[in-house]
């Protein structure tokens, strides 16, 4: 922007969002922080819970084209679809596949290490001071395979985090179970990457950083934006619960349901909902030593406030459709597999929603030829883990500041020619709209 805004409107109050309203507030900025379900719901609040810094290599490897098929028609596997909707997402998925090769995963990779290499230190500084900052915990994360022949299965990924200067241990047999005895005989090699973090309550973590936002004098509304306000090619406000809104610059950091408002200003991003569940067990009576990826199920294990969440497994079936069993179920099996023998006194349930857009890199940066938009979005697997980088990233650049890393990989300009720009005046676009 070529003046420095005074108030700023925040669209979203996930991790994103609280993140980026927290960057605005160290600048000295005013601001709204708006959200249609209220801070630290959504992926927000049912993800893994790890600061998974490590997190670089996306879903789409090679060979995810020969193995998806045959995942689709086993229940004990970590993919599941609802096939009423698959016309609805063929064109996104013939984009999602085709960088389903080395080359490809290598460039994302690259494109995602700048934002999650340093997830616990931009935690800690992002909570400093705030109520959230006991939810944070310094911890390993471990991979867990099935052996040594397993894990070489995985060589890619492996050399792909050694170029981008991640350091393990790896620990084989009985090495690994005295490490961590809580694990199934039969799960026999472990990676051990440590300087992560985990987040013992993530819901509550955003909705306490939220809460400080507001103590510091944000305006936190529940509401949902139906309407982005513009004054040629300057964003002057949003419509929301009824009022207008007034801003010198907005922030769209809606995860899932941010394609309609981001195709209103003129960025149509090709992005789905990859739904994820978690299963928690309470009270368990056995707690892994730290976050383990299953690398046999994709699911993560997460030892959490009294309680143990596995998250994972990926179903399409987008923004809509109430939750299936199968994907909670799998979960359970895999629970009971991997750590037998464990009890525990209840059990909950949950489904959200990941923003998957179709290339796997975020959409990080200002609407090309629109002054005062700025998008926050898009993070798949990684929204925890990116969002204080995120924030920051999206502040400097409102308030003019150079950021240290090339944020050309994010641009929305990369989706913009085919966007559907709208006339002067509103959008009519609902911040809830399936892309």
């Amino acid at each position: 922007m070529t003046t420095r805004p005074r108030h700023v409107i925040v669209i979203g109050a996930g991790i994103v969002g609280v993140s980026t309203a927290l960057s605005l507030q160290r600048e000295g900025l005013d601001v709204t922080l708006i959200d249609r379900t209220g801070p630290g719901e959504g992926a927000s609040f049912g993800n893994g819970g790890v600061l998974a810094a490590c997190s670089v290599v996306p879903v789409t490897v090679p060979g995810l084209m020969r193995k998806a098929p045959r995942m689709l028609f086993d229940p004990n596997q970590p993919l599941f679809v609802r096939w009423s909707y698959m016309p609805r997402m063929l064109p996104w998925l013939r984009r999602y596949m085709s960088h389903a090769n080395a080359a490809d995963t290598r460039r994302i990779a690259q494109a995602l290490a700048p934002i999650t290499s340093d997830s616990l230190a931009d935690h800690q500084a992002m909570a400093d001071g705030t109520p959230a900052a006991r939810w944070i915990t310094p911890c390993d994360y471990l991979f867990v395979y099935n052996d040594r022949v397993h894990f070489e299965g995985d060589a890619l990924g492996w050399d792909i985090r050694r170029a981008h200067g991640f350091d393990w241990e790896e620990l084989e047999g009985a090495a690994f179970h005295d490490y961590d005895p809580a694990f199934a005989e039969g799960l026999d090699f472990a990676v051990r990457l440590p300087g992560h973090g985990r987040i013992t309550d993530p819901g509550r973590y955003v909705k306490d950083l939220a809460s400080h936002a507001e103590a510091q004098g944000a305006r936190v509304l529940q509401a949902e934006v139906t309407d982005i306000v513009r004054d040629a090619d300057r964003v002057t406000g949003v419509r929301a619960g009824g009022e207008t809104l007034a801003c010198d610059a907005i922030a769209l950091c809606t995860g899932a349901w941010s394609g309609r408002l981001a195709r209103a200003l003129g960025v149509n991003v090709p992005l789905e909902s990859e739904r994820g569940y978690h299963v928690e067990f309470v009270e368990p009576s056995v707690m892994p030593r730290a976050p383990v990826m299953v690398a046999s199920g994709k699911f993560v294990a997460t030892p959490m406030d009294g309680r143990l969440r596995l998250a994972g497994v990926v179903e399409f079936g987008g923004l809509d459709a109430p939750a299936s069993k199968g994907p909670a179920e799998l979960l359970k099996r895999n629970a009971r597999a991997v750590f037998p023998g464990m009890t525990w006194r209840d059990t909950r349930e949950w489904m959200g929603h990941r923003p998957a857009p179709a290339d796997s890199i975020p959409v990080i940066g200002e609407a090309p030829g629109l002054r005062g938009a700025y998008l926050g979005f898009g993070h798949h697997h990684i929204g925890l883990t990116s969002g204080p980088k995120t924030g920051r990233l999206l502040v400097q650049m409102i308030v003019g500041h150079q950021p240290n890393i090339d944020l050309t990989p994010y641009s929305p300009a990369r989706f913009s020619e085919a966007g559907v720009r709208q006339p002067q005046g509103t959008t009519n676009q609902k911040q809830g709209d399936p892309t």
